[in-house]
């Protein structure tokens, strides 16, 4: 059920680019807001059905870059680009909605799902995930 709900979200965000990033810290930044605008969804929706949220939201990001970028109270021309994102993900990081823990490349899970990586890396994400062969005998 809960692998069904993850995939289903994800295939929603699977479109076309419509531009492209100067760098690596701008493709992350502007995917964490794109992450940032999916968790408040969820959060509303849990809301709606009963569920009134405690603690903020992790958003974990294993780019150190974006998650400065996010903490520095400061623009600067390196960031001018991705200002909106800015200033949208500063103002939750504020408010105390979101936080924004750094994971560690190897366990960040969603790599499976957006790029290749190596079989252990694989088997141990699926695993993490609570996905299982459902072709090996019972």
């Amino acid at each position: 059920m809960q692998i069904g709900l993850v995939l289903s979200l994800i295939e929603g965000l699977l479109q076309k680019q419509k531009v492209v990033a100067r760098s690596s810290a701008e493709a992350e930044y502007r995917g964490m807001a794109h992450g940032v605008c999916e968790m408040l969804w969820l959060r509303h929706l849990m809301k709606d059905l009963g569920f009134k949220p405690k603690y903020a939201m992790n958003l974990y990001c294993d780019n150190k870059a974006a998650i400065d970028i996010a903490h520095n109270p400061v623009q600067h021309d390196r960031t001018k680009h991705v200002e909106v994102d800015r200033h949208f993900i500063k103002e939750k990081l504020e408010s105390e909605t979101i936080n924004m823990p750094h994971v560690r490349t190897e366990d960040q899970l969603a790599d499976i799902l957006t790029k290749a990586v190596s079989g252990k890396v694989f088997h141990s994400s699926l695993d993490k995930l609570g996905m299982r062969d459902i072709y090996s005998p019972t």
